[in-house]
């Protein structure tokens, strides 16, 4: 009997262009994990909103991610991609979720405890949108709607899937019924973590103010050099791999091995007797040479307004499942006032 594939569900707010930290971190993983397994793949629209964005921005990420999605790899004929908001039952699926949370777990996020405090200083007051702290629930909602076994994941976001685990797990006790299937998480163990060019002891943000501090998945090739140039290194002259130590040369050489397909001791080996201006034009080229055929095929999805197929398409897949999956909570809970 043949072994079921497992499913895998992730997605990526539509808060800014994407970065190479997206496509290092999550894109590339996706496009080796769809070839083994049941891959759904969203642009997470609604967790944008979570804090202000303006229309004309959201409009525009939203369909770039969709574009970058596919021009960087993923297939439709092996991968389900769409737009969270496409499928409205996520909404009612974190409703009911939330109502089996509690508030004490929705505020001991890290995240938002993290983003809470920024978003005081920025503002000045104790202005906290309401979707910062129910933001962990939404999530919750798009792996179990999709019944998820795996879910790739940063380190941040570790601690939201162990509290989806225990959502899932206090729901399928509540009403004596494997509800929810338990997901697990899962880290990829090289380049999982892509870092802030400016300030490397923090992770690149598509969301940075400082545009020199991430590289876009659009930008042109003069654009790339120049921001690799002036990335910030140490005033050493030796390259070893020690992120604590040297974190933005430990960054360099993540960026690298992870775009060349070699170890981190192999990078370190090949550029053992060479200069930190060395290290960056060679990083510079191993970006470029991975973005420039992503670009051209993503101009080619916009210029043909082919994108628009491939959105409806992905969309009426994913509504499939999730209709099923709500219908079945709805029952199950007593939403369904129907059934009996």
């Amino acid at each position: 009997m043949e072994q079921k594939k497992p499913t895998i569900v992730s997605g990526i707010t539509a808060t800014g262009q994407l970065t190479l930290g997206n496509y290092i971190g999550a894109i590339k993983n996706f496009i080796e994990l769809q070839e083994d397994n049941n891959l759904i793949i969203f642009v997470a629209n609604l967790h944008a909103i979570t804090i202000p964005i303006s229309k004309e921005e959201l409009r525009n990420n939203i369909k770039n991610m969709i574009a970058l999605y596919y021009a960087c790899g993923l297939d439709p004929k092996k991968a389900i991609i769409f737009i969270q908001s496409d499928i409205l039952e996520v909404t009612l699926l974190s409703h009911i979720l939330l109502c089996n949370a509690t508030v004490g777990e929705l505020s001991r996020m890290t995240q938002f405890k993290d983003k809470s405090t920024k978003i005081k200083a920025e503002n000045c007051t104790e202005f906290i949108p309401t979707g910062l702290l129910t933001y962990p629930a939404l999530m919750a909602a798009d792996i179990l709607l999709y019944d998820a076994d795996l879910v790739p994941v940063g380190k941040d976001q570790k601690q939201h899937i162990e509290l989806t685990r225990n959502i899932a797990k206090r729901m399928n006790n509540r009403y004596q019924q494997d509800l929810f299937k338990i997901p697990t998480d899962f880290i990829p163990p090289i380049g999982g973590k892509i870092m802030d060019l400016q300030n490397p002891t923090k992770k690149m943000s598509k969301s940075s103010k400082d545009i020199k501090s991430f590289i876009s998945l659009l930008d042109p090739c003069d654009v790339i050099r120049k921001k690799i140039r002036s990335a910030v290194t140490d005033s050493e002259s030796k390259i070893t791999y020690n992120p604590e130590k040297k974190p933005g040369v430990s960054n360099l050489l993540t960026i690298y091995a992870v775009l060349k397909k070699v170890s981190i001791e192999t990078a370190v080996k090949e550029f053992v007797q060479q200069d930190y201006g060395q290290l960056k034009e060679q990083v510079a080229i191993a970006i470029i040479d991975t973005l420039e055929p992503l670009q051209i095929k993503y101009q080619k999805l916009m210029q043909y307004q082919t994108i628009d197929e491939l959105i409806e398409a992905g969309a009426t897949k994913a509504q499939a499942i999730a209709n099923k999956k709500i219908t079945k909570v709805k029952n199950i809970i007593g939403l369904n006032y129907k059934k009996k």
